[in-house]
């Protein structure tokens, strides 16, 4: 068995290739590639029995290059984002894995793939081409209504510096108020464009367009610095990966 890897952070790529390894020796990575158009030419050109796309990658998306996969090859997306596109992936024939990956639930997609308990190719691309169909843009949450004492105050979104849970609200940080909304955070990540709010703690969601640097200490801990606000976000160890390069 032949597999390709396309990741366009390396140093995941690279981990996932030596996770594989050990999980599956006989497994042989003919490819490891960091963007979606040199994965498409390597899907074309090295025609691989299985192929780990990550889906978000410069040039185009790993759902994209899929397209040009063979109908005997066996595609794994792979995702930084946990939101209504994973629920397709478990109801495709194809598998997905949810960055970051654990051991468990690699150890469960190579013996998948092993087993090759997957559908028949014609069955499998026709559910492929499904899960590809281009979705219509969904709409995203441009404004929110926000208590204030007696008033309801409206909240342009793109306005908000981070969200932070509390118990079953939400606090809302703007660059001068701190405001409780009363929806719990993860009520509100769905309804959120996850290309500008990103999800840098369990609890924590911060707008893109506010991180100014992040700060890596000795003990491999990170930390935002935001435009307009004076205090630091603390990310957890799951999304430092998203600050490798800063």
């Amino acid at each position: 068995m032949k597999a390709l890897i396309a990741d366009d952070e390396p140093h995941l790529a690279a981990d996932l290739q030596r996770r594989l390894q050990n999980l599956w020796p006989e497994l042989q990575i003919i490819s490891v590639v960091n963007d979606g158009m040199a994965a498409e030419q390597a899907l074309r050109e090295l025609s691989p029995d299985i192929a780990f796309l990550d889906i978000r990658m410069p040039g185009q998306s790993g759902l994209d290059a899929a397209r040009v996969a063979q109908k005997n090859c066996r595609v794994v997306f792979v995702t930084a984002f946990d939101d209504h596109a994973v629920q397709a992936f478990e109801q495709a024939a194809v598998d997905y894995l949810l960055k970051p990956v654990s051991d468990e639930r690699l150890a469960r997609c190579v013996e998948r793939l092993q087993q090759r308990a997957m559908f028949e190719p014609d069955v499998l691309m026709a559910r492929l081409q499904q899960l590809l169909a281009k979705p219509a843009k969904p709409e995203y949450l441009r404004w929110l209504k926000v208590q204030v004492g007696q008033n309801v105050r409206m909240l342009a979104v793109e306005d908000v510096c981070y969200f932070q849970s509390a118990d079953k609200y939400t606090t809302v940080l703007t660059r001068d108020a701190e405001l409780l909304l009363r929806t719990p955070l993860k009520d509100l990540i769905v309804q959120l464009d996850a290309e500008q709010f990103w999800q840098v703690h369990r609890g924590t969601l911060v707008n893109v367009k506010q991180i100014v640097s992040a700060h890596h200490d000795l003990l491999g801990k990170v930390s935002l610095t935001l435009r307009d606000r004076t205090e630091k976000v603390a990310v957890s160890r799951s999304y430092a990966h998203l600050f490798r390069q800063m």
